[in-house]
C-alpha cells in the first residue's frame, strides 16, 4: 500500500513545478493558434459554394468527435509515415497543431454566435451608410460581436488547460510527464501527482471565478443596454 510521504512531497516539488512552465507555454501557443485558425474556419465555410460548405462542416464535425488525444497520436506518430507530404514534428510542434486545430473547431462557432448575435438593424445601417467592408467590420459588426464571446473563449482557455497535459503522452515535458518521470526512479507516484493536481487547481479555479465574474458583469451591462434602449423616445 503506498502512503503518503511529506519529505518526498518536498522533494518532488521543485521537479513538478519545472514543468510548469512548458505546461503555461503549451497552452498560450495552442490558445494563440486555435484563436487564430478559428477564423479560418470560419471564413471557409462561408464561401457561397455549397458543397464545399458541407465539406468543411464535415470536416470539423469529424475533428470535434474524435477525441483530442487520437488526434494528438496521429500527428505525431502517424503523418510523418505519410507518403510525400508527412514530415516528423516537434512534440511541441505536434501538441500545438493536434490541440491547436481540435479547439479552433469550437471557437469558430463562437466566432460565428458572437457575430450572429449583431442585430440585423445595425448590418442594414451599415448598408444604408455605404460603409466598405473593412469599415462595417472594424467600426460596426466587431466592436459588437466580440464582447458576447469574451467569457465563452476564457472558459476555452481554461478546458484547454486541463487538456494539455495529453502532450505528455507524445513527449512534451510538461508537469505530467515530469511527475510520472520523478514517479518511475523513485517509485513513488502519490505525491507528485498530487502536485500536479494542486497546481492545476490553483491556476484554474480562480480563473473560471474570474472568468465567471467577467460573464456576469457583461451580462448586467447587456441588461442595462437592452433597458435604455427599450425607454421611448
Amino acid at each position: 500500500m503506498m502512503e503518503w510521504s511529506w519529505p518526498v512531497f518536498i522533494d518532488a516539488f521543485p521537479n513538478v513545478f519545472k514543468g510548469l512552465w512548458i505546461t503555461l507555454l503549451l497552452t498560450i501557443a495552442c490558445y494563440v493558434f486555435s484563436l487564430t485558425f478559428g477564423f479560418f474556419w470560419l471564413i471557409i465555410r462561408n464561401i457561397p459554394f455549397k458543397p464545399f460548405q458541407w465539406l468543411v462542416f464535415w470536416v470539423m464535425e469529424f475533428i470535434r468527435s474524435t477525441p483530442p488525444l487520437v488526434q494528438l497520436f496521429f500527428i505525431y506518430y502517424a503523418w510523418p509515415m505519410v507518403p510525400v507530404v508527412g514530415v516528423t514534428l516537434h512534440p511541441f510542434v505536434a501538441a500545438i497543431l493536434g490541440l491547436g486545430i481540435h479547439f479552433s473547431t469550437y471557437i469558430s462557432e463562437v466566432y460565428r454566435s458572437g457575430i450572429e448575435s449583431v442585430d440585423k438593424g445595425q448590418w442594414e445601417a451599415a448598408e444604408a451608410l455605404n460603409f466598405s467592408k473593412t469599415k462595417k467590420w472594424s467600426k460596426i459588426i466587431l466592436p459588437q460581436a466580440i464582447p458576447p464571446t469574451i467569457p465563452m473563449l476564457g472558459n476555452y482557455l481554461i478546458i484547454m488547460f486541463k487538456e494539455v497535459p495529453l502532450a505528455s503522452t507524445i513527449g512534451v515535458v510538461g508537469m505530467l510527464h515530469m511527475a510520472n518521470e520523478y514517479g518511475s526512479i523513485h517509485w513513488k507516484y502519490l505525491e507528485p501527482l498530487t502536485i500536479v493536481a494542486l497546481l492545476f487547481l490553483v491556476l484554474s479555479y480562480p480563473s473560471a471565478v474570474f472568468i465567471k465574474k467577467l460573464e456576469q458583469k457583461f451580462n448586467q451591462n447587456f441588461d442595462k443596454k437592452q433597458v435604455v434602449t427599450s425607454k421611448p423616445a
